[in-house]
């Protein structure tokens, strides 16, 4: 998969960042060595640590075709980003059908779960959803703008989960698209081709107002526009959160309907995290 990287270019070398209609902050370009003579930038990384409002504040980029995300070294000293990334692993999202996806992944997690539980708690992790795939989400009624509610959760996040966050700038069209354009690898224990999980992110895009604000190591965190109001709501979403990455239950919830109740009705913010 490649990027557009025109954009990113024409933002870099306009020093004074005039086209975004305010100052760029010191930073510089992540690149990916092809075969050709000159490396291919992947990324526009901002030297310093975001502020608060740092993400909602490059918005306008997305006007220039460059999508604002926060970037979390965990480590605290090691940038995963350079020397990381590896979007040449990736296919295109629009390849892979979101439930498709889905249902391959859920068979593989169910599979898995039924294996490790023990006899007498057969069934419990999946509960109420046990057999098949229980097939895709209805979409969420809108609670507010995508934009607005990316921009307040991404605000949240920065000084608490996300320590000491970088800003930086993806040349896509849309914020699932982010992970796969850069060669995102957190996933890797899991799935080797981010693409597959992008095409899911497109999917919750358009059912619930979903955005990518931020990316860490091996997490990724989602403004979510279009939460669930009710329980059974969130169920189906719940299904789909544990195929997209079963770790979210496995090592956090003692089962699906728990995770549900707690973590997505009435929530605009979605995390997952891959051991």
């Amino acid at each position: 998969m490649t990027t557009h990287s025109k954009p990113l270019i024409a933002l870099v070398t306009d020093l004074m960042g005039g086209s975004l209609g305010r100052s760029l902050p010191p930073g510089s370009l992540v690149t990916q060595t092809n075969d050709g003579p000159w490396p291919e930038p992947l990324l526009w990384v901002a030297d310093g640590i975001a502020a608060p409002g740092t993400w909602a504040e490059f918005l306008p980029a997305r006007d220039v075709g460059l999508q604002p995300v926060l970037l979390q070294d965990e480590s605290g000293s090691e940038e995963w980003w350079d020397g990381e990334l590896d979007p040449g692993m990736m296919s295109d999202p629009g390849d892979h059908p979101a439930e498709e996806v889905l249902k391959d992944f859920w068979e593989s997690a169910a599979s898995e779960t039924e294996e490790n539980e023990d006899e007498e708690d057969a069934g419990e992790t999946t509960a109420p959803l046990t057999g098949s795939w229980p097939g895709l989400a209805s979409p969420g009624r809108w609670a507010a703008d995508p934009a607005t509610t990316a921009a307040a959760v991404a605000k949240g996040l920065v000084g608490h989960s996300l320590k000491s966050p970088r800003l930086a700038l993806v040349p896509v069209g849309r914020t699932a698209d982010i992970p796969a354009a850069i060669g995102w690898s957190g996933p890797v224990n899991y799935e080797n081709d981010v693409a597959r999980l992008c095409a899911v992110l497109r999917s919750w895009e358009d059912r619930f107002g979903v955005r990518v604000v931020a990316l860490s190591y091996a997490r990724l965190d989602l403004s979510v526009a279009a939460p669930p109001q009710t329980l059974n709501e969130a169920l189906r979403i719940a299904a789909e959160h544990f195929a997209f990455c079963p770790d979210n239950i496995w090592q956090g919830y003692e089962s699906i309907r728990l995770y549900a109740e707690e973590a997505l009705v009435g929530s605009a913010h979605w995390t997952f995290w891959w051991d």
